[in-house]
């Protein structure tokens, strides 16, 4: 049972495989992307582990004013997605895009030393998730046309093993820093900036530009248009997959509110609190891949919907586990796994679907559904919290989540049985 049905495979990526022969297990590039999103990762996490306790501690926001600033951490880049994947489509150029994320996300991070207010902030985050919303279509196209359809789902595993290498890597060196700094925050910004350079260096220098294994005939294809885009959600199972996304992305909570609720429900200290996003990156790192083959064997759909049940059991222990000291790895880990059986698996179930030359818009397209859904979840969740106290916000959330994979299960059941 697929996300996607195998024989919807396009005309355009059989072509292309049957050149490709049977080829190496992972494409290079994949790895050198890799390598990109793992240095810029290290520079995001190492800013993502202490902004909560940062604005909330520090700056004083109040629930409701932090999780308006994480749904424009979060929402902003869902817009500029269209834009980033619809570009890259249209100039036929996907490096180029997504160099200029990585380095508008690089240039913001030594503007966060000036930040103050929520509105320069929410400025700052802003761009800085502008950056990130030109740069992860492009990316992912690069990706996904470089890999053969069947083995999508390890070729996503292994960049976002390598991803989340960084997102490890990140909260530890936030945790030194923090410890070894009198002025903590504003030298992880600073180190931060740094980071972010490197991973735009290693970008320019060793991601290959323009690909040269397009099909015939593909140099004479006019610009791809908006309408020629937005057609695809005609087709049904795009459209499904888009639909789906959104819809489980309105109960996904973000990230940094289930580091704030652990922490409170389980008395972390301050200190330690940058090193919960270790946690979930550690167990990411290591199912990502195995997830990722195992999607591409058993089903896409199958391994999504678990992943999402996996979240569920955590909001679960986070309501209603006694608090013992196996509280925090176990919510790590479910946290962890959700994200290695989802994350990788989504954009590789729209191979068979979409075709090359409008590759990155359809990522576009879904991502965009997904982190919309997550933006309006962050601003709900965080009024919820504020108005209601933070367990019934919590338990609204995971009851919507059952509720919407119920749906989804049903709505991405393959036509006929078929895998």
């Amino acid at each position: 049972m697929y996300l996607t049905d195998r024989s919807a495979t396009p005309k355009a990526d059989t072509a292309t495989d049957r050149r490709r022969g049977p080829g190496p297990k992972v494409a290079p590039v994949v790895l050198v992307l890799g390598t990109v999103s793992l240095i810029t990762d290290v520079s995001a996490e190492m800013v993502t582990a202490v902004l909560p306790l940062y604005l909330v501690s520090t700056l004083g926001f109040s629930p409701l004013g932090f999780g308006a600033l994480d749904g424009v951490y979060n929402g902003v880049s869902a817009l500029v997605q269209l834009t980033g994947g619809h570009l890259a489509d249209r100039i036929r150029n996907h490096k180029l895009l997504a160099g200029l994320g990585y380095g508008l996300s690089a240039l913001c991070k030594p503007l966060l030393l000036l930040a103050g207010s929520i509105g320069a902030l929410g400025t700052v985050l802003a761009l800085d998730r502008t950056g990130k919303g030109l740069r992860t279509a492009p990316r992912d196209a690069m990706i996904s046309l470089s890999t053969p359809v069947e083995r999508q789902g390890r070729a996503f595993g292994v960049h976002r093993a390598m991803d989340t290498t960084g997102a490890m890597l990140g909260p530890l060196a936030a945790f030194f820093i923090l410890r070894a700094a009198a002025d903590g925050y504003d030298a992880v910004f600073g180190v931060s900036a740094c980071v972010a350079v490197l991973g735009v260096v290693v970008l320019l220098l060793f991601v290959p530009g323009r690909r040269r294994d397009a099909p015939e005939g593909a140099g004479a294809r006019p610009p791809v248009r908006v309408g020629a885009a937005l057609a695809l959600l005609r087709v049904p199972r795009m459209r499904a997959l888009a639909g789906c996304a959104a819809l489980l992305g309105l109960t996904t909570v973000s990230d940094a509110f289930v580091y704030l609720l652990l922490q409170r429900r389980a008395g972390v200290g301050e200190e330690w609190f940058t090193l919960l996003p270790l946690g979930t990156a550690t167990v990411f790192l290591l199912l990502a891949v195995p997830l990722g083959a195992l999607a591409d064997r058993i089903g896409r759909r199958t391994v999504f919907l678990a992943g999402h049940i996996g979240l569920l059991s955590a909001y679960a222990l986070l309501l209603w586990a006694p608090d013992t000291s196996l509280l925090v790895p176990a919510v790590l880990a479910l946290h962890g796994a959700f994200y290695a059986a989802t994350d990788g698996v989504l954009p590789a179930a729209l191979a068979a679907v979409v075709p090359e030359h409008l590759r990155a818009s359809g990522l576009a397209i879904v991502g965009t559904s997904q982190a919309l859904a997550r933006f309006c979840c962050s601003l709900a969740f965080g009024a919820a919290w504020t108005m209601w106290g933070d367990g019934p916000a919590l338990a609204g959330s995971a009851v919507g989540l059952l509720c919407c994979a119920v749906v989804a299960g049903v709505v991405l059941r393959p036509a006929g049985g078929s895998r």
